[in-house]
C-alpha cells in the first residue's frame, strides 16, 4: 500500500480545531489588533495634558469702529490702539515715542490678568527722559489687571496674524509716550516684584526692540533676555524714533486647573481662548471617534482565512 488515507473523523477533528483557534484569534485581534493596524497607517494626534494655576485671559483686539480703535498704516505696516495710560509731552521736544509693557503668563504661555496673584506689584524703574509721564516715573502694575484698570490690557505684542502686528488678542498691559527729542536715551532698570504672592511670579527676561524694529512674530518666554543682555536703555535716532520694552513674566504656582492642548498647536500663537480650545477639542473628538468606529470591526483578513480552511477541507474531503 503506498499510503493510508485521512479517516473522515480524522479530518473532521483538523476542521474543529482549526476554527476554535481561527475563532479564538478573531476574539483576541478584533478591536484592538484593528486599532493597532489603524494607528499604524493613520495616526492620531495626541493630547497631552497640561495643568495652569490661572486661565487664560481672553481679549480681542479693537477693530475700527471700535473706541479703543487708533489707526492703522495705508501699507499694512503698522497699526494702532488707543491706550489710556498714552501720555504726550509738553512741550513736545521731537518726534521720539515708545512704549514699555508687562506681559504676564500661565505655565502653559498663555496670557492672563494675574487674578491668582492679588495684591502683587511689579515695578519698573524710569529714567530722568520719563520723569515727566504720570505713569512712567515709575512703571507699576499692580495684580489682578481686571480689578485695578478700565483697560486691563491695551498691546498686541506677540503672535501673527492677517493684522500687521500680533494675533489679534490683547497680551500685555503698556505704558506709551510721544514727543521725546529724536536724540533722547530711554533708560529702564531691573523688573522689582512684590506683594503676598510675589515668589509665585518668575521674572523670565526682557524683549527690547529699538529704532523702528517691531518683531511680534516672536514667543516672548523664548526671546526674553536678562537685563544685562537686553541692554537697559535705548537711544532715538532721527530715522529710528521708536523703541519699545517688554517685560516677560510667567506664573508659577499651584497649577490645578487642566489644560488641553494638541501638538503642533499649543504654541503657534493661534489660540483664542475657551472657544479656540473648544473647536480644538471637537475636531479631536471626531476624528478619533470615526477611527475607532471603523477599526473596531473584526478584520476582514482573519475571516478570509477561516474561509480558505473550510474550502481547502472541503476539497480534500470531495478528493
Amino acid at each position: 500500500m503506498s499510503g493510508a488515507r485521512d479517516s473522515p473523523s480524522g479530518r473532521r477533528a483538523v476542521l474543529v480545531v482549526g476554527i476554535c483557534a481561527l475563532l479564538g484569534t478573531v476574539a483576541a485581534l478584533g478591536p484592538a489588533g484593528a486599532a493597532a493596524a489603524g494607528t499604524g497607517s493613520d495616526p492620531v494626534s495626541a493630547v497631552t495634558q497640561q495643568y495652569v494655576s490661572e486661565e487664560e485671559y481672553v481679549e480681542a483686539v479693537p477693530e475700527q469702529g471700535d473706541p479703543y480703535f487708533e489707526a492703522a498704516a495705508d501699507d499694512g505696516s503698522w497699526i494702532s490702539y488707543t491706550n489710556p495710560r498714552d501720555d504726550y509731552r509738553m512741550p513736545y521736544l521731537g518726534e521720539g515715542s515708545g512704549k514699555m509693557c508687562v506681559t504676564l503668563v500661565n505655565e502653559a504661555g498663555q496670557p492672563v490678568s494675574g487674578e491668582s496673584v492679588p495684591d502683587t506689584t511689579v515695578t519698573i524703574p524710569t529714567g530722568e527722559s520719563l520723569s515727566w509721564h504720570q505713569g512712567a516715573d515709575p512703571f507699576t502694575v499692580e495684580y489682578p489687571l481686571t480689578d485695578n484698570y478700565n483697560r486691563p490690557m491695551d498691546g498686541d505684542q506677540f503672535g501673527t496674524s492677517e493684522l500687521p502686528q500680533g494675533d489679534g488678542y490683547l497680551d500685555s498691559h503698556c505704558v506709551e509716550w510721544h514727543g521725546l527729542p529724536e536724540n533722547e536715551t530711554v533708560e529702564y532698570g531691573e523688573v522689582e516684584i512684590g506683594g503676598p504672592h510675589a515668589d509665585q511670579i518668575e521674572l523670565v527676561g526682557y524683549i527690547q526692540q529699538a529704532n523702528q524694529d517691531w518683531k511680534s512674530n516672536i514667543d516672548p518666554l523664548e526671546a526674553a533676555e536678562p537685563y544685562e543682555e537686553a541692554g537697559g536703555s535705548w537711544t532715538y535716532t532721527p530715522d529710528g524714533s521708536h523703541g519699545d520694552l517688554v517685560a516677560v513674566l510667567q506664573l508659577d504656582g499651584d497649577a490645578d486647573i487642566p489644560v488641553n492642548e494638541t501638538d503642533g498647536d499649543a504654541d503657534d500663537g493661534t489660540g483664542t481662548g475657551s472657544d479656540s480650545d473648544t473647536d480644538t477639542g471637537d475636531n479631536d473628538g471626531d476624528s478619533s471617534t470615526d477611527t475607532n468606529d471603523t477599526d473596531t470591526v473584526p478584520g476582514f483578513g482573519v475571516l478570509a482565512a477561516l474561509g480558505a480552511l473550510l474550502a481547502a477541507v472541503a476539497v480534500r474531503r470531495r478528493g
